[in-house]
């Protein structure tokens, strides 16, 4: 019976390739994928959870590359819903700014609207009403 088993670590010193093939495979970075960042992009195999535990604006473009400004995207109203919500509410004036009015539905009574965006018809069904709308631009509402 044996005793003492000598351990597979001790077997692998003083070899030129620590086990890892052909002499040439360990010379660069290569076998690594590369220094440094190296290998980190969106289909990484070296690095994958080092990129994945970093900070989430490592993938994909940075908004100073784009050129021009994004106008801001508008929520929509329909007037039936102005009438429904607000109207019947008896209220006289109704700020709706960041919101563009849709002319799906009718509008009965008599209301001041401010919105950033109106449609050519609402803004037809608002006037044969007898309502008064004031339009006022998004950039403005900041």
């Amino acid at each position: 019976m044996k005793v003492k088993k000598r351990r597979k670590s001790g077997r692998r010193h003083a070899h030129q390739t620590a086990f890892r093939g052909a002499k040439e495979r360990t010379r660069g970075s290569g076998n690594r994928g590369g220094k440094g960042m190296a290998g980190t992009g969106k289909r990484a195999d070296q690095r994958k959870t080092l990129i994945l535990n970093m900070d989430k604006k490592y993938f994909g473009k940075s908004r100073t590359l784009r050129r021009g400004t994004v106008p801001k995207k508008l929520k929509s109203i329909n007037l039936r819903d102005i009438e429904d919500n607000y109207s019947s509410k008896g209220l006289k004036e109704v700020n709706l700014k960041g919101y563009k009015i849709l002319g799906t539905g009718e509008l009965k009574s008599k209301i001041k609207i401010n919105a950033s965006a109106v449609s050519s018809s609402a803004l037809d069904k608002i006037k044969s009403s007898g309502s008064e709308i004031i339009i006022e631009s998004p950039e403005s509402q900041a």
